[in-house]
């Protein structure tokens, strides 16, 4: 009987999937704790965008108009706009833009920490945001706008990694490699 020819990608697959994981020595404190606690843990409620938002918005009332480094805690960039365009700025320009939510750069309630890995990839791309648009953009002649700009859509599209390919055109297959 002949072996089935399966790509090695699925067997890994098959292995990574059905494989039991082996058992683990549990200490006494960590197998007195109940299912039921552990089970509440992850049990949380989702995360609600627009119940943050307009908690946050409510905590500024009256705050709006003032540089968003006078309301919030740990501003590094955007230190110019005011605290409600922040607010703006955070959800359209990054979660609508990147197809995230808060939790994907924030802690919920502790929004200064700078836990999270992508909160830092953010600040980063903001900084190369702003030398594409004042020092290239602004330098650039033939360009048919006033005030030519890139943000977090024009790469990313609403999705977390960068759109690396150009969609096809109506009609067109992709190359194949030689």
């Amino acid at each position: 009987m002949q072996p089935l020819a399966v790509p090695a990608g699925y067997v890994l697959l098959t292995l990574v999937l059905f494989t039991p994981a082996p058992a683990r020595a549990q200490s006494p404190a960590a197998a007195a704790v109940p299912p039921t606690a552990l089970a509440s843990v992850t049990d949380a409620p989702p995360f609600d965008q627009a119940m943050a938002l307009a908690e946050l918005r409510k905590a500024i009332v009256g705050k709006e108009d003032l540089p968003s480094v006078e309301v919030f805690k740990n501003i590094t960039q955007y230190k110019g706009v005011t605290a409600g365009r922040l607010l703006r700025i955070m959800d359209y320009g990054f979660t609508r833009s990147l197809g995230v939510d808060c939790t994907h750069c924030h802690v919920p309630g502790q929004w200064d920490r700078d836990d999270k890995a992508p909160k830092q990839i953010a600040r980063a791309m903001s900084q190369m945001m702003a030398v594409i648009n004042n020092d290239h953009l602004k330098k650039m002649s033939g360009l048919n706008s006033a005030n030519p700009s890139v943000n977090c859509t024009t790469c990313h599209r609403g999705q977390k990694r960068p759109a690396l390919e150009s969609p096809l055109a109506p009609g067109t297959s992709p190359a194949l490699p030689r």
